[in-house]
């Protein structure tokens, strides 16, 4: 594949009139998605109409006349489109971090106890889930339990209580079978509570389809809803109306204005409400989502994700290729190339597992290629880690960006003292 090869596909993409919708800096390519996601065109006018308009003028009226009130349920069924997941299902709420306490709250309230005193979950998951697992088993008495992805299937014993999961591993790229895990999990009477930080937006996911229990997932990632936008949280309907999350704050009240002293759940979803919820936020994260649900029209059904996947792994394909071709034995692949098991990133680690790679990053970060490094440990290499949307992104800025890296590498620009201090976020 050369530059011209390049040229053509984009000059072939039905989805190339999509990058309109951002605002994207000039001479930049963005491979970060998966992290930050870039700015909607149409969030800096909305977000002004939002404070100046609404707030400015409507002042409180704006709960009513804005439809401020039903915001959390309104994009939530938008998320549902692109999760497989009905209307009513989901609510955009608080960050993921504290949504994944309420679920998973839910889920160990919820499991049969006895025996079962083990939340059964993957080594290398996001960190925060980790954290907020640890907690709650230290809190509720049970032990999390940690294991590499392939032990995951023989490890859902009887002592197992929750299987909880990211399904796009944010440091490999590897997606799980949602699907099949699932079905595991209850088979050997589990519950699975599903992280969907790096897939929504970014892969077709199937709650409902996969019978998954529970799940949460990211705003500012690939739904482009700003710097800490609100996340989301969606609860099977076999479990939504019967299981109090421990978050019981007055929003998530059955009748919030009737201020009355004592807590009564809202049914379904609404129950994992819990504060005031953030309008601003919530207001950038519809533009965000309206970009990517904008792909619908290319899909001739429900649910954008088909065509926005099909472009995810043709530049994901792309990428491997030239720098496994440009680039010879200087990185090893980390992201699976078997397209059912990768997600919407690729990961390199250095080969060896050598020194260089938080420098390359920034070296190409310099150059106008921003992708982004995790750091590793003993049993995990540092990664060099760059996210596709395909929503903004084509197959000459694939070209571009390892053209940069091939540069990077062949001048030794990484090895200048400023590429190699360390900044505190990687």
């Amino acid at each position: 594949m050369n530059l011209d090869d390049c040229k053509r596909l984009d000059a072939q993409d039905p989805l190339a009139a999509l990058r309109d919708q951002f605002l994207l800096p000039e001479g930049v390519i963005y491979l970060d998605g998966n992290s930050l996601g870039v700015l909607p065109r149409a969030a800096p006018a909305r977000i002004a109409e939002v404070v100046a308009k609404e707030w400015g003028e409507g002042l409180i009226r704006s709960w009513n006349t804005a439809n401020w009130f039903d915001l959390p349920q309104r994009l939530g069924d938008k998320v549902a489109r692109l999760i497989g997941a009905a209307r009513g299902e989901v609510v955009c709420t608080d960050s993921t971090s504290i949504n994944l306490y309420k679920v998973l709250f839910a889920a160990l309230s919820q499991a049969k106890t006895g025996s079962r005193r083990v939340v059964l979950s993957e080594r290398s998951n996001f960190p925060t889930d980790l954290y907020i697992a640890e907690s709650l088993c230290r809190e509720r008495g049970f032990t999390l339990k940690l294991i590499e992805a392939d032990e995951l299937p023989a490890a859902l014993t009887e002592e197992v209580a929750v299987l909880m999961l990211t399904h796009v591993n944010y440091r490999t790229g590897a997606m799980h079978d949602m699907k099949a895990l699932t079905a595991a999990a209850h088979a050997a009477g589990v519950l699975a509570v599903w992280d969907l930080a790096h897939s929504a937006g970014a892969v077709p996911v199937a709650l409902n389809d996969s019978d998954a229990d529970y799940a949460i997932g990211c705003g500012y990632k690939y739904l482009n809803g700003g710097p800490g936008s609100p996340a989301f949280v969606w609860v099977h309907t076999r479990h939504a109306g019967r299981f109090e999350q421990p978050l019981s704050g007055w929003w998530g009240h059955a009748a919030p204005f009737e201020f009355t002293p004592h807590y009564r759940p809202a049914p379904g979803v609404a129950r994992y409400l819990c504060g005031t919820q953030p309008i601003v936020a919530l207001a950038a994260l519809e533009c965000g989502l309206d970009t990517v649900l904008a792909a619908e029209r290319f899909d001739g059904t429900n649910g954008s994700m088909a065509a926005l996947r099909t472009k995810s792994l043709a530049l994901t394909d792309a990428f491997i290729a030239l720098v496994e071709a440009r680039c010879p034995d200087r990185f090893a692949l980390v992201t699976p190339r078997e397209h059912h098991r990768r997600g919407s990133q690729v990961c390199l680690a250095m080969s060896g597992n050598g020194p260089g790679a938080y420098a390359i990053v920034q070296a190409l970060i310099a150059r106008g290629v921003i992708g982004d490094f995790r750091a590793g440990d003993s049993q995990m290499p540092d990664i060099l880690r760059f996210g596709f949307t395909p929503l903004y992104l084509g197959f000459e800025d694939v070209w571009r960006a390892v053209e940069h890296l091939v540069q990077v590498i062949e001048t030794e620009e990484w090895q200048r003292p400023e590429f190699n201090r360390k900044m505190a976020v990687t």
